[in-house]
């Protein structure tokens, strides 16, 4: 491996990640910023991660991120779709077992759009009888 850098795209809801990986030591930044102070709430950070504890590959690569829309949560998921497939394209092998544990393949869930004639996607106004 000649410095190679690999490059892949995840999403998640409105959530754009664009990812760059290379062999190193286990550096993740997001946004020019470290992975720990970008995003706070240890359940994401767990969700960032797992494709390497899944392939077994913590610390062996450097990452570098950009993400854009949504919120943190649906960030990490991106960041964790395109980490994900990063993994794939970077070894062949890699491939099954990150397909089997449902990481490549793109969460579908989308906010459903409101309704004319309703304050919301699925509520009513409320009923008036006098």
């Amino acid at each position: 491996m000649a410095e190679e850098l690999i490059h892949a795209v995840g999403k998640r809801k409105t959530a754009v990640a664009r990812v760059w990986m290379k062999p190193g030591t286990g550096m993740i930044i997001i946004n020019k910023r470290p992975m720990e102070e970008y995003i706070t709430r240890e359940t994401d950070r767990i969700l960032v991660k797992e494709p390497f504890e899944l392939t077994g590959t913590l610390g062996k690569f450097d990452i570098k991120v950009n993400v854009r829309g949504g919120g943190i949560s649906g960030q990490a998921g991106a960041i964790r779709h395109g980490i994900s497939r990063a993994l794939a394209i970077s070894n062949p092998e890699f491939r099954l077992s990150l397909k089997k544990a449902g990481l490549l393949t793109r969460d579908p869930r989308m906010k459903e759009r409101k309704k004319y004639g309703q304050p919301g996607a699925r509520k009513r106004f409320q009923y008036s009888k006098r």
